[in-house]
């Protein structure tokens, strides 16, 4: 099983990628709750070079309200990352498969959550 749902996209760069993934997240019911720019972080931290790389912890709180009901200590596992990263003349997103995420926790009303998250997210990354 895979673990992320994958698209790249050859027409724009990473802060235009970036904004069209803010909006079909947005879209399908989900907000960015955090942001990390590994890419600054590398270059602060270890004062290497890599190519754009950011993280975006996404959220749909009414599937996330759901979900901690089921499960409270789900939310070690939230929110749902998403990666943005340049590629050669692309950039690849990549949004985590919450069913693949959720299978260290055995409970099927949870997998079936996750199984409606996974489509949203899916829905979300091919209208970017």
């Amino acid at each position: 099983m895979t673990y992320t749902i994958n698209r790249m996209i050859s027409d724009a760069g990473i802060d235009e990628v970036d904004a069209r993934t803010r909006k079909a997240l947005a879209d399908h019911g989900f907000g960015v709750l955090t942001e990390i720019d590994v890419k600054a972080t590398m270059k602060k931290k270890l004062d290497v070079e890599m190519p754009a790389y950011r993280i975006l912890g996404a959220c749909n709180p009414g599937m996330a309200h759901q979900a901690i009901g089921i499960e409270p200590r789900v939310g070690a596992m939230l929110p749902c990352n998403v990666i943005l990263r340049e590629v050669e003349d692309s950039v690849e997103v990549s949004a985590i498969d919450p069913v693949a995420s959720m299978q260290a926790i055995e409970n099927a009303e949870l997998t079936a959550v996750a199984g409606e998250v996974r489509d949203l997210l899916a829905k979300a990354v091919e209208a970017i």
